[in-house]
C-alpha cells in the first residue's frame, strides 16, 4: 500500500493544490491559507500536550455518542439480582443477615444460575459466615469480589487468600517491566470463612475520570507481583470456560481471553461499552427469589450479578448515559461486551493527528476561495463530516475517533480565516471608495465594492468611450475678469457638468484646468457606453445653454465649450506612484484622439464632435431613435496628429421636443 498508486496520486494531488496556492492564489488567499496552517497547527501541540480542559471536553462529546446511539439489545444470559426498595421492604434494613444472603444463594442454586457473582464485600464477621461459607461451597460457582487498596498495606495472610485468582502469563515482558498496570498495597477482602469455599475472586475497584464518569473498566490491577483480573474479567472468562493460563496479557495493548482479544490502554484498562442506561438488563428483586416467586427455568444457565439498585445503599454511579446507574449494571455490561465480543478502542493517535492535519489544511485552502456563505457551508459541512464520522466509526465499528481538536480547529479557522477577509475586505473597500468617489456616483462604488474583479484595478485593456469638455477662450476669460469671479463661474460650471457626467454613469477621471475627461465601460462594464457618452455630451450642452441665460440675466460672465467623443480600445488601471499618488485614468491613442477631435470643434465651430468610432457604436440607437432628439452630420475625414489614416468625424447636435433623429454621412472624398 504504501507505494500504492492511488496513495502516490492523493500525495501529487495534494503537493499540486497546496503550491497552487502560493503560486496562483492572490495575496488575500495566500495569507487566509497561512492563518489556517497556523491554526493547524496550534491545535496539534495542543494535541501532543493533552490539556485537560480540551480533554474534558472530548470525553463529554464521547459521552454524546453513547445518548446518540441509545440501548442496544442485551443478551440474555445475564441476570441482576437486585437489593432494592422492594426487597429491603420485604427482607429488612440493608445489611442483611447472612443467613438471607445464604437462602438466596440456595435458591440461585436450585434455580440452575450458571454463575454467581456478588458486588457485596463480606469484610466483616458474623454470626452466620459458616452457613453462607456452606452454601457458597455447595453451589461451587460464586465469585466474590475484592477491594484493592491503594495506601494501606496488605497483611501476608490476606494477599495467600488471593493468589489463587491471579494469572501471570504476560506475552512482553519488557514493555511490562515499563509500564506498569495499576499497582495497590493494600486488600478488603471478603472473611476467610467465604473467600476459601468461593469459586474465584475478581476485584471491584472503579476510577472515575476527572468529572467523575465511569468509562474505563481497570481489568487488572497488580498487587504483590501478582496481576488480579477484574470480577467483570473473572466472571466472563469463568463462564467462556477459559482457565487462568489462557487469560494473557499483552502490556499496553491489551488481554487475550482465550481467543478473544480485549483492546486496553498503557494501565490495563479498557473502555466500556455501556449497553443503555438503568434497567436496560433483567432485574429481578432479591425478595422474589428468596420467597420463590420467579419462574422455574427463568435463572437456568444465567450469570446472575447480586448487587444493590436501591438509592439509599449509594452504590451509584455516573455514567455516559446516568447520572446514577447502579454498580452491579456497570458490571453487566462489561461481561457482556466480552461475551459478545463488542469492545470500544480508541484510535492511534496519529489517525487522530492525521485527521486534524488534513482537515486543517483543506479548510484553510477551501474557505478563503468563496465568499460568507460559500465558506460558512465548507466549514459547516467540514464540521458535520467530523462529527458525523466520529459518530458512525462509534456507532458502527467501536472506535473513538477524537473529534474534539478538528473541530475546534474548523470552527477556529472559519473564525479567523473569516475575521481576516473581513479586514481585508473592509479596508479594500475604504480603499475603493476613497479611490472611487470623486470619480464616479455613490451606487458605483458601492457596485464596485460588492464586485472588486469589475475594477481590474492592475490595468487592463478595455474599449473605452471618452469624453472631453474644454472652456473656449478660458485663457482670454480668466485675463479679463477678477480670479474671484473666474473661480466662481469655473466652478458653478464644473459642479454642473460633473452632476451630468455622474447622471449618465460615466466615471469622471480629472479635471485639467478649466478641461474635463470623463470615460465609460470602466470600471464597471457598459454595453451601451457609446450612447450615454453622446447622451451626457448632449445634455452638457443644454444645461450650459441654461447656464448661460442664467449668467447673463445675474449680470456675470459666461462661458462656452466644446466637447470631444471617442470610442477603441484603450488601458485602463490605477496608474501613478505607488504609495504616493495614484488615479484611475486612462491611456492610449484613443484617448488623445478624442482630445484632438474636441480641439476641432473651434475650426468646425459646433458644441460636439465625435469620431466614427464612436458613430459605429450607436448608430443603431439613431436609426431606431433610442438616442432621442440628436442630429448627426458627417462633416469630413480629417488627418490627426499621431494618425496616419483619415478620421471621420461628426457633428452631434440636440434638436428640438418632438423632432426626429436625424445623420447624414460623410462624403466619401472630403477630407
Amino acid at each position: 500500500m504504501e507505494n500504492s498508486p492511488f496513495r502516490k496520486g492523493t500525495l501529487n494531488y495534494l503537493i499540486r493544490s497546496l503550491a497552487a496556492v502560493f503560486i496562483q492564489g492572490t495575496k488575500k488567499n495566500r495569507a487566509a491559507f497561512l492563518i489556517g496552517l497556523a491554526v493547524t497547527i496550534l491545535l496539534t501541540v495542543l494535541m501532543f500536550l493533552k490539556l485537560s480542559p480540551l480533554e474534558s471536553l472530548e470525553e463529554k462529546l464521547y459521552d454524546y455518542r453513547f445518548k446518540i446511539r441509545g440501548a442496544v439489545k442485551q443478551p440474555d444470559n445475564i441476570v441482576i439480582a437486585a437489593i432494592d426498595e422492594k426487597s429491603i421492604e420485604r427482607l429488612g434494613r440493608w445489611p442483611w443477615d447472612r443467613d438471607k444472603i445464604a437462602a438466596l444463594v440456595k435458591r440461585l442454586t436450585e434455580a440452575g444460575a450458571e454463575l454467581i457473582v456478588f458486588d457485596v464485600i463480606f469484610s466483616e464477621r458474623e454470626k452466620n459466615d459458616i452457613l453462607l461459607g456452606e452454601a457458597i461451597r455447595n453451589a461451587g460457582n460464586v465469585i466474590l469480589p475484592v477491594v484493592f487498596d491503594f495506601e494501606r498495606e496488605a497483611k501476608i495472610s490476606e494477599n495467600e487468600l488471593l493468589v489463587g485468582a491471579a494469572f501471570s502469563s504476560v506475552t512482553n515482558p519488557e514493555m511490562f517491566n515499563k509500564y506498569n498496570p495499576i499497582m495497590s498495597k493494600g486488600t478488603l477482602i471478603p472473611v476467610p470463612e467465604l473467600i476459601k469455599e468461593a469459586m474465584t475472586i475478581g476485584h471491584i475497584n472503579m476510577f472515575p475520570d476527572g468529572d467523575g464518569t465511569l468509562r474505563w473498566e481497570s481489568l487488572v490491577i497488580e498487587h504483590g507481583g501478582y496481576l488480579y483480573p477484574s470480577i467483570t474479567l473473572q466472571a466472563a472468562a469463568v463462564y467462556l470456560g477459559i482457565p487462568p493460563e489462557k487469560v494473557v496479557l499483552k502490556a499496553t495493548e491489551g488481554i487475550h481471553v482465550g481467543k478473544r482479544y480485549i483492546p486496553t490502554d498503557r494501565w490495563g484498562r479498557a473502555l466500556i461499552n455501556y449497553y443503555g442506561s438503568n434497567q436496560t438488563f433483567k432485574y429481578i428483586p432479591i425478595s422474589d427469589i428468596i420467597e420463590g416467586k420467579i419462574g422455574s427455568n427463568i435463572l437456568e444457565g444465567k450469570i446472575v450479578l447480586i448487587g444493590a439498585s436501591a438509592i439509599g445503599i449509594y452504590d451509584l454511579r455516573v455514567t455516559p448515559f446516568s447520572p446514577a446507574m447502579p454498580g452491579v449494571e456497570k458490571h453487566a455490561s462489561v461481561i457482556a461486551s466480552i461475551l459478545e465480543n463488542k469492545f470500544i478502542k480508541t484510535v492511534p493517535f496519529f489517525v487522530n493527528l492525521l485527521v486534524l492535519i488534513l482537515s486543517g489544511i483543506l479548510l484553510s485552502f477551501l474557505i478563503p476561495r468563496y465568499k460568507a456563505l460559500g465558506a460558512s457551508a465548507a466549514a459547516g459541512l467540514s464540521l458535520l463530516f467530523i462529527l458525523a464520522a466520529g459518530y458512525v466509526l462509534f456507532a458502527q465499528k467501536g472506535l473513538w475517533l477524537n473529534i474534539t481538536y478538528a473541530s475546534l480547529n474548523t470552527i477556529i479557522i472559519f473564525i479567523s480565516v473569516t475575521a481576516y477577509s473581513y479586514a481585508v475586505e473592509e479596508k479594500r473597500a475604504k480603499k475603493m471608495k476613497a479611490m472611487f468617489s470623486s470619480y464616479v456616483t455613490e451606487r458605483v462604488v458601492n457596485e464596485l465594492i460588492k464586485n472588486p474583479e469589475m475594477a481590474k484595478l492592475g490595468g487592463a485593456r478595455r474599449e473605452i468611450t471618452v469624453l472631453f469638455s474644454d472652456v473656449r477662450g478660458f485663457t482670454s476669460f480668466s485675463e479679463k475678469h477678477s480670479p474671484e469671479e473666474v473661480v466662481t463661474i469655473l466652478n458653478e460650471y464644473l459642479g454642473e457638468m460633473t452632476d451630468i457626467v455622474f447622471k449618465w454613469e460615466g466615471t469622471l477621471d480629472k479635471f485639467i484646468g478649466d478641461a474635463i475627461l470623463a470615460f465609460w465601460n470602466a470600471p464597471m462594464p457598459q454595453e451601451n457606453h457609446a450612447e450615454l457618452a453622446v447622451k451626457c455630451a448632449l445634455n452638457m450642452v443644454t444645461r450650459l445653454k441654461e447656464l448661460q441665460a442664467k449668467w447673463e440675466a445675474e449680470g456675470k460672465p459666461s462661458l462656452d465649450c466644446g466637447i470631444g467623443v471617442n470610442t477603441g480600445e484603450v488601458i485602463v488601471g490605477n496608474i501613478g506612484a505607488e504609495g504616493k499618488k495614484m488615479d484611475y485614468t486612462v491611456i492610449g491613442d484613443h484617448v488623445n484622439l478624442g482630445s484632438r477631435v474636441e480641439s476641432l470643434t473651434r475650426k468646425y465651430n459646433v458644441h460636439i464632435l465625435m469620431t466614427e468610432f464612436t458613430l459605429h457604436k450607436i448608430k443603431d440607437s439613431i436609426e431606431i431613435g433610442s438616442l432621442w432628439r440628436a442630429e448627426v452630420t458627417g462633416l469630413e475625414k480629417v488627418v490627426v496628429k499621431g494618425k496616419e489614416q483619415p478620421v471621420s468625424i461628426y457633428e452631434v447636435k440636440g434638436l428640438e421636443q418632438g423632432a426626429e433623429s436625424r445623420f447624414t454621412e460623410v462624403t466619401e472624398d472630403k477630407v
